[in-house]
């Protein structure tokens, strides 16, 4: 055949290039079936602290599996383990499964801050520790630590230390209305009130330095050797939680003793997100014009929850809290 003749040429005369397999390419994940479950109870650098099956007496070391990507884990995920879970030394197992959260505690550096950092996971309470005295309690941080709780679905209780330096009256009575429970603390006496309220839960414990949190946590977990805060002369304290840990209870449960923070942005939160979290007036702030802030005259002069007092099935003072907490949104450095 005359060279370049390709009217001559048939199948057997042309070179196919081999394909790269006949196997699909697929995008599935090995699903782990015999993932052993355990809940995060610390992260450091990299690596996550387990506790198979919620057992504080089986704690894991282990790495987030290449399948996960970046998927955030923190304390109070419940994750799925293969690998080595003996818990031995030098060992890492690899979390290849974070199950959905139940709930979650969000905050943003400020109100400004579009990034939302997950304090913690699938707590059922939060536990806000403000001091009665030395430092003063500021209402502004536990109005937006509420906020955060009924937002991300955890059920909050206000923990007040202190109180043989002054008196709990005045600040309890100013949360009457939203329904509060409140457990009062001093610091000559054991927190019997507050470890019955712990028992068989998952409760993150947050509040501002020098407050007692610390003082609180090494009382209700005798051998978390946390470090007892000295408070300055200008009342601010001094952090003494570097990093968020989940502690056992002795008696059943987890405290997750959180860092000590100055203050709790709510970028992530709407006024609905608020609002959602009183069932007595969800209701009627659904029938309020678009974009309502629920914050009533001048700013909302529509806002239907107003009828709510009108009519008797809401109180003057419940709603006036209630609109209190949806102000602290936006008032970061007055309510720090």
């Amino acid at each position: 055949m005359a060279r370049g003749d390709w009217r001559r040429l048939d199948e057997s005369d042309v070179r196919v290039r081999p394909g790269k397999g006949t196997r699909p390419r697929s995008k599935r994940r090995p699903e782990h079936a015999d993932a052993v479950p355990a809940m995060v109870v610390g992260v450091d650098r990299g690596r996550w602290t387990c506790a198979v099956e919620d057992d504080p007496a089986r704690l894991v070391v282990a790495m987030r599996a290449r399948e996960l990507g970046r998927t955030p884990v923190v304390v109070g995920d419940q994750v799925g383990l293969v690998g080595d879970t003996s818990g031995q030394p030098d060992t890492l197992a690899r979390i290849v499964r974070v199950e959905e959260r139940r709930s979650v505690l969000r905050r943003t550096a400020d109100d400004t801050d579009p990034f939302e950092r997950v304090v913690v996971a699938n707590a059922g309470q939060l536990v806000i520790v403000s001091a009665l005295a030395d430092p003063q309690p500021r209402r502004g941080f536990i109005d937006r630590c509420l906020v955060a709780a009924y937002a991300g679905g955890l059920e909050p209780l206000l923990c007040l230390t202190k109180s043989d330096l002054a008196s709990p009256d005045e600040l309890v009575a100013a949360y009457a209305e939203l329904d509060l429970p409140v457990v009062v603390t001093r610091s000559d006496q054991d927190p019997e009130e507050l470890r019955a309220r712990l028992v068989n839960r998952l409760s993150a414990l947050i509040g501002h330095s020098g407050v007692g949190k610390s003082t609180l946590v090494n009382r209700l977990v005798p051998d978390a050797h946390r470090a007892v805060g000295v408070v300055s002369g200008v009342g601010k304290g001094r952090h003494t939680s570097t990093q968020t840990v989940a502690l056992p209870l002795p008696e059943g449960g987890w405290a997750v003793d959180t860092p000590g923070i100055r203050s709790f942005g709510l970028a992530h939160i709407t006024p609905d997100d608020i609002v959602a979290a009183f069932p007595d007036m969800k209701a009627m702030a659904e029938e309020c014009p678009s974009g309502c802030g629920h914050l009533g005259a001048p700013e909302d002069a529509d806002c239907m929850l107003d009828d709510l007092v009108r009519t008797g099935e809401a109180s003057p003072g419940r709603l006036a809290s209630l609109r209190r907490l949806l102000a602290s949104r936006s008032k970061l450095e007055e309510y720090d």
